[in-house]
């Protein structure tokens, strides 16, 4: 048990720093190579955000345990309205400017029901998969689109230009992708395997385990970045991180599994998990499109949406250890 519980915490702590680390030589590569600083923005960033979750869903589906990724996709969904932003709320209040993002928020709803019409039939299968990842490409080539025909004045184009890594070498660019990759890769498996052995010795689900320790664990990137974020003002990004990481996670992440593990969806994913995470998807919409503070979102709105996660992982908690 020790051992398992160190294997958790070698690969938490190496998927923070190897996905930082990931992501700055991807966004290197690209800006020596001549990508636009938007569509890195878009695309490179908003894939590492979501990285942790991906190698861990990967992995897990090729061991065999594709039901641990698939908790992890809606649990760190979830983790990241809930925890991530309400933290990051109550640290400093948050206003939205940016069209870009804003325009987002209803595809990441359609996003959510096309992943909940595809598994309806309680299973998910490999054209599932298939159809949620070629969706993804779709809907990057939609974002890049918009951001390009918003302009300049979007604050949210200005907070990416920003964040972008500065003049380095090819050379050192290609090694930190290398080695964030590796690390990534390393990491997600020790992760894995240690969830896999805890949820065996206490009888738990492998569910139970991805929507609550593994998702935390992912999601700690997320947490970094946006209290970093906060700190430095940069609120759209901070908003956009989230949302990125959250259609990445119901397109990839949640995908993956089918394509490389094809498995039955439990009723209760269906049922509590989705309405959660549904739930908690149109609570931040609302908030942000306010009546009174339109943009803004003032730490009672990041205290509601903390408290309304910790009752979902107690609710978690309690069903693990009664049942």
């Amino acid at each position: 048990m020790l051992v398992d519980i160190i294997l958790i915490a070698i690969g938490f702590i190496g998927l923070v720093w190897t996905a930082d680390r990931f992501v700055y030589g991807a966004s290197a590569i690209a800006g020596i190579l001549g990508v636009a600083p938007i569509i890195i923005g878009l695309t490179i960033v908003g894939f590492g955000t979501s990285a942790p979750e991906i190698f861990v869903s990967g992995i897990a589906a090729w061991q065999g345990s594709p039901i641990l990724g698939i908790g992890n996709a809606l649990g760190s969904n979830i983790a990241n309205i809930g925890l991530i932003l309400g933290i990051t709320i109550l640290i400093t209040p948050l206003c939205v400017h940016s069209d870009t993002l804003k325009r987002e928020f209803p595809v990441l709803l359609l996003v959510i029901l096309l992943a909940f019409i595809l598994v309806l039939d309680n299973f998910l299968g490999f054209w599932d998969g298939i159809i949620l990842v070629f969706v993804l490409v779709l809907l990057l080539f939609w974002l890049v689109r918009l951001a390009l025909t918003t302009g300049k004045s979007d604050p949210m184009i200005a907070e990416i230009n920003q964040e972008l890594p500065g003049a380095i070498t090819m050379s050192a660019a290609v090694f930190w992708f290398m080695l964030g990759l590796i690390g990534l890769l390393v990491s997600s498996k020790l992760l894995v395997m240690g969830a896999v052995n805890i949820a065996h010795s206490f009888g738990v689900s492998e569910l139970i385990i991805g929507l609550t320790v593994v998702a935390i664990g992912t999601s700690l990137p997320e947490l970094a970045a946006s209290v970093i974020g906060v700190l430095k003002k940069e609120h759209d990004l901070v908003v956009g991180n989230v949302i990125g990481s959250n259609m990445f996670n119901m397109l990839v992440v949640f995908g993956l599994p089918g394509i490389i593990s094809p498995v039955a969806i439990p009723k209760d994913l269906l049922i509590r998990d989705f309405s959660v995470m549904t739930l908690m998807t149109v609570a931040l919409i609302a908030m942000v499109y306010g009546f009174r503070h339109r943009g803004g979102i003032n730490r009672s709105a990041g205290l509601l949406l903390l408290t309304g996660y910790l009752a979902y992982q107690g609710s978690l908690v309690y069903m693990a250890m009664s049942g």
